[in-house]
């Protein structure tokens, strides 16, 4: 102890201050990382990162991500159901939306569907094209949770 302050003591037997790292954090969000919403209309939905802007942007001055979403998650299937009450509860509703990082819980999984060319930032402008791209992000949703892959993306979030 020294004037009231610790110093940590070096290999050598020297005591030092502690060194200041100037490296960069790591950016773990990026696109294609699954996350949770945590605040607003989709709180506790799981969505995936499209597109994020870690420096902000002239009409949001802050970290945000463009993200594409669960908004409806599908039901329970079994083998014994018809196949249309199947195709029925295997429907997926999908949500876009920019979300601030303090809004967004990262999770480890990624889920690897090209969302880049439909979800794009000018969609959110225009009614017309973000209704286009819901309805192309909802197909692809599906189509992923056919092929069984990524099941925990598409379970609802029990709390």
């Amino acid at each position: 102890l020294v004037c009231g302050t610790f110093f940590f003591v070096s290999s050598h037997g020297g005591a030092r201050p502690p060194e200041i790292h100037s490296e960069t954090m790591v950016k773990f969000l990026k696109a294609n990382k699954v996350v949770v919403l945590l605040q607003g209309r989709y709180a506790g939905r799981k969505a995936v990162i499209v597109k994020n802007y870690d420096d902000g942007t002239n009409g949001r001055q802050y970290g945000h991500a463009l993200v594409c979403g669960i908004n409806n998650y599908p039901r329970k299937v079994t083998k014994k159901m018809p196949i249309k009450k199947q195709e029925k509860r295997s429907k997926v509703k999908a949500f876009v939306k920019l979300v601030n990082y303090n809004h967004l819980m990262p999770t480890r999984y990624t889920l690897d569907v090209d969302l880049k060319s439909e979800v794009t930032p000018d969609c959110l402008e225009n009614a017309t094209k973000k209704k286009a791209a819901l309805k192309e992000s909802k197909k692809l949703l599906e189509e992923r949770f056919k092929t069984g892959k990524n099941r925990w993306f598409f379970t609802k979030l029990r709390f």
